[in-house]
């Protein structure tokens, strides 16, 4: 499973990169208004530091809009991906870049029938959000394993980007499951790392050293 890096803050990015686990990054405009700098100059340095998929957002609503605002996006940098809605005209757009070679991501996906119109559209990935759907008394996982199984169904190449990750646990059931991507905060990131059972077998051969070294 790869792990992109759900964040638009460099310092996080560069952290996950130097822990050689950074696959991709996504990013929003709630994402992007907590760092300094332009949209174009937050893109730019982060495919500076990640060679994969970086996913631009595009915030019109229109069609026609979203295409022309998915190209000016595409031109910053060959890794930009662009992340578009789960709309009708989200889907038009979907279909118009991918044709022009400009990879998109639909986003907000919150069905199964969602994600099979984003891959009929030709989106070369979607983005369900687990953690929104659990929110609503949902089983955000059970999602994915339907969308799983009807790719799998039609040979879809689509690839799932497990979003709205906010615990190990969906980390860990993302993998078990067989999700192809998932897009986790930095802060769940270091979670995954930590285990008690680890820190304490550190501080007891730390004390055995001292043992040791004392002889």
């Amino acid at each position: 499973m790869k792990f992109f890096i759900d964040s638009a803050d460099v310092k996080e990015i560069e952290t996950a990169a130097a822990l050689g686990i950074a696959d991709g990054v996504t990013t929003n405009p709630t994402l992007l208004a907590k760092v300094p700098g332009t949209p174009e100059e937050i893109y730019r340095s982060i495919c500076n530091i990640i060679d994969g998929p970086v996913c631009a957002e595009a915030v019109s609503l229109d069609a026609d809009d979203i295409v022309a605002e998915g190209m000016n996006l595409a031109k910053i940098h060959d890794n930009i991906v662009i992340k578009i809605p789960a709309t009708k005209d989200g889907l038009m757009a979907v279909n118009t870049l991918e044709k022009e070679g400009i990879k998109t991501n639909v986003t907000l996906i919150f069905s199964p029938m969602q994600a099979l119109l984003a891959a009929k559209a030709g989106a070369s990935f979607v983005c369900p959000f687990v953690g929104r759907l659990d929110d609503a008394g949902h089983v955000g996982m059970e999602l994915i394993e339907q969308i799983l199984q009807i790719y799998e169904n039609y040979g879809f190449t689509t690839e799932i980007i497990v979003a709205s990750i906010r615990s190990i646990l969906h980390v860990q059931n993302a993998a078990l499951i067989g999700a192809h991507i998932a897009t986790i905060p930095l802060s769940v990131v270091e979670k995954l790392v930590k285990h008690p059972l680890t820190d304490a077998g550190i501080q007891s051969f730390l004390k055995d050293w001292d043992k040791v070294q004392d002889r």
